[in-house]
């Protein structure tokens, strides 16, 4: 302190001039658009404003007329597409087998390294932003929306598959249940929730926190700039829209066979293409009505309805069967998951290829996890603005993971239990069979007709909550939506929905099962590509965002020396603490912000100016009163800093000093990140100030110290301004 009382503290315009001083000669920034642009409610910006819809072109029309063309060509030359699929499906099995899973192993560690690195306390949003769901509803959206009718398929099919039909060694031993259940796991476990987690983290983060469009081309902003708007952005949510149509069409496809099943099963119903193509109109119908409800009132509520079906399914089978069997056994299978992860995920079975067996099921899971990325990716995202990092990405991979688990270790553990004590004919229909695996399996089972009709309504949920968040999705790739938290119309989600109906009956068309897998397969190579940039990408903008926060503690001495001292050497603390218990009213805030803040903005501004800095300032006035000051530093990422002021209840002990009001008002900062939390209400005009060029001093330390990591990166030396 007696430093500061002997030497001269700077004032803020000298401390303006100098921040300024060092501004100048910064090169081009690539990357932010900047969050507060549109000088939007931070209370209703969550709230998607109706603007026109503006389809995407090349991107709408070009995936309509393919997807077309490729149903009519299945339908018609229905032999043909057979063998071109097949055809393709070996070559790609045989070319790049290996590249699946290295990728996806990849993606996985990538995004548990960004959870625990420091990046994970960063915002899919604003700083200020909260989530918009609590953790139950979050958790039953990301089940339904990621997982779906396929669970209910494979749950039993699978572990008797693998248990009666190992890849290698032979089949119905002990050793063979255990392997069985481990592959099940992998199929279903984190690696493909690393899949999801990668994309929707990435949309997440690039266009809640920095406003881009809410597609899979923003991404790739920080490795191909505004050539995402053209032909490579095209190229990429060309091929996302292509990859999720034929995702979700291969999941409604093999819950359609399933429900064909059920239906004979109960009702007498033939099996056949007819029957499949009626019930998959039926089921586009209902997630069209679902998706065109919007996320809030129609996905939600299934997603909610679905979670609570399935758990009481499993806790049936639990009780019902083996029960303490059964948790041991699930100890059993969670152990040997976790102890060979490595061994299974980069298992290519080279000196023994069991090809169409990798073809049936590791490659088909890993491309299916692909193609469904920007599909789940995109959903995800869009319903978890306001998360951290690492909020995120440890509720996508254990949250869907601790239930996925269950589900499969009991029912799978059930009936491979049934198996190995004589129910071999069971067994060899679940293989032979598959779509009446699961209500064979259930007749084994006491109220074998109630948890039949209870799967068949599980089911027909399932698909809804596939269809309609795959509708939801695509029709927000296609079109133009400058608020990522916008949705499109529902005509266009409609459209989709019946889009997604016409590819699923193609395939079912073309040879069932084995056509839908074949066809997953060859369509999730391209996106498999996209993800590896689109990790890149959001490595590159995270380093950007540690700079932020390296620039504030650089700033920070700046900060220091901006607080107000009295003239006898001391802090003001008697004005400080009278801010602290003042709880003023909306007219005070109004009031304060015309008599102190303003002042202060056009002191700044007219400082900046006489410095050749253009600066606007911009308000408005009535409920959502504020004011927004912003620096356009000549084609760098322009400085905004917004004051907005904020409802809250009055605190408890008020009461005792009698306040005629129930709530009071904050006026809050605003930057490009979001939110500050701290008050400026009460403050002088020379603090505002102080605080403003607090903030535009980091801004500029910011955007130096990003120029110098690219110049050390680069090797170039000597650039204007590079000192």
């Amino acid at each position: 302190m007696d430093i500061l009382r002997w030497h001269p503290i700077p004032s803020a315009h000298n401390r303006l001039l100098q921040a300024m001083a060092y501004s100048d000669g910064i090169d081009s920034f690539y990357f932010y658009r900047g969050y507060m642009q549109s000088a939007k409610s931070p209370e209703d910006e969550s709230k998607a404003a109706a603007e026109p819809v503006r389809i995407k072109p090349l991107v709408f029309y070009g995936s309509v007329v393919g997807i077309v063309l490729f149903s009519l060509w299945a339908m018609i030359f229905t032999e043909q597409a057979v063998n071109v699929i097949y055809g393709t499906l070996g070559w790609i099995s045989s070319s790049f087998g290996w590249f699946y899973f290295l990728a996806v192993v990849t993606y996985l560690v990538f995004v548990v390294l960004v959870a625990i690195s420091k990046f994970g306390d960063i915002k899919l949003g604003p700083d200020h932003s909260e989530p918009e769901f609590n953790i139950v509803t979050w958790a039953a959206m990301l089940f339904s929306a990621g997982i779906g009718i396929d669970l209910i398929f494979y749950c039993i099919v699978e572990p008797v598959t693998q248990f009666m039909e190992p890849p290698v060694g032979e089949g119905g031993s002990i050793e063979a249940a255990r392997h069985a259940m481990a592959l099940t796991f992998l199929h279903w476990g984190l690696s493909g929730w690393g899949v999801y987690t990668l994309v929707g983290m990435s949309l997440a983060f690039f266009s809640y926190r920095h406003g881009l469009p809410l597609t899979i081309r923003s991404a790739l902003y920080p490795l191909f700039g505004k050539r995402i708007y053209g032909s490579i952005g095209n190229s990429v949510d060309i091929a996302a829209v292509l990859g999720t149509v034929f995702g979700v069409a291969t999941s409604l496809g093999i819950g359609i066979i399933q429900l064909n099943y059920g239906l004979q099963y109960m009702f007498g119903i033939p099996e056949g293409t007819i029957t499949q193509s009626v019930l998959a109109i039926l089921i586009v119908v209902f997630a069209a009505i679902s998706a065109a409800t919007g996320v809030e009132r129609g996905i939600r509520r299934l997603s909610e309805f679905n979670m609570l079906l399935a758990v009481v399914l499993m806790l049936y089978v639990l009780f019902a069967g083996k029960t303490r069997f059964l948790l041991d056994a699930f100890v059993t299978n969670i152990g040997d998951y976790l102890q060979n992860f490595a061994g299974l995920s980069f298992n290519t079975y080279a000196f023994a290829p069991p090809t169409d067996w990798l073809n049936a099921w590791t490659l088909f899971f890993w491309a299916w996890w692909i193609a469904w990325g920007p599909f789940v990716g995109l959903f995800l995202a869009r319903i978890s603005r306001g998360r951290t990092i690492r909020a995120f990405v440890t509720g996508t991979l254990i949250l869907p993971f601790t239930f996925m688990a269950a589900w499969m270790a009991i029912m799978g553990n059930s009936a491979i239990d049934m198996v190995m004590g004589g129910a071999t004919e069971f067994g060899v229909q679940a293989v032979e069979k598959p779509g009446s695996a699961i209500y064979l399996f259930l007749e084994q089972l006491p109220w074998g007709l109630l948890t039949t009709i209870a799967v068949t309504i599980l089911s027909i949920v399932f698909f809804v909550t596939s269809g309609d968040s795959g509708s939801l999705v695509l029709s927000n790739l296609t079109i133009r939506l400058e608020d990522p938290n916008q949705d499109a119309p529902p005509w266009m989600r409609i459209l989709w929905a019946a889009i997604i109906g016409i590819v699923t009956i193609a395939l079912l068309m073309t040879g069932g099962l084995s056509a839908l897998q074949g066809a997953v397969v060859i369509m999730g190579l391209p996106f498999a590509i996209v993800l590896l940039l689109m990790m890149l990408g959001l490595y590159r903008a995270l380093q950007l965002e540690g700079l932020k926060s390296a620039s504030m503690q650089e700033a920070l001495s700046g900060h220091l020396s901006g607080r107000t001292i009295s003239r006898e050497g001391h802090t003001n603390w008697a004005q400080r603490l009278s801010r602290a218990i003042s709880f003023p009213t909306l007219k005070q805030v109004d009031t304060f912000i015309q008599r102190t803040v303003k002042p202060a903005f056009e002191a700044v501004k007219e400082k900046l100016e006489e410095e050749g800095h253009p600066v606007s300032i911009t308000g408005d006035s009535g409920d959502k009163l504020h004011l927004a000051l912003s620096v356009d530093l000549g084609g760098e990422s322009a400085f905004t800093y917004q004051v907005w002021p904020k409802r809250c209840s009055m605190p408890a002990f008020t009461l005792l000093t009698e306040q005629p009001h129930s709530s009071y008002y904050r006026l809050e900062p605003h930057l490009q990140e979001g939110g500050l939390t701290y008050d400026l209400m009460g403050y002088t005009r020379e603090q505002v100030i102080g605080d403003i060029v607090d903030h535009f001093e980091v801004h500029l330390q910011y955007l130096y110290m990003r120029r110098e990591r690219k110049t050390r990166t680069s090797g170039k030396e000597g650039e204007p301004g590079s000192a």
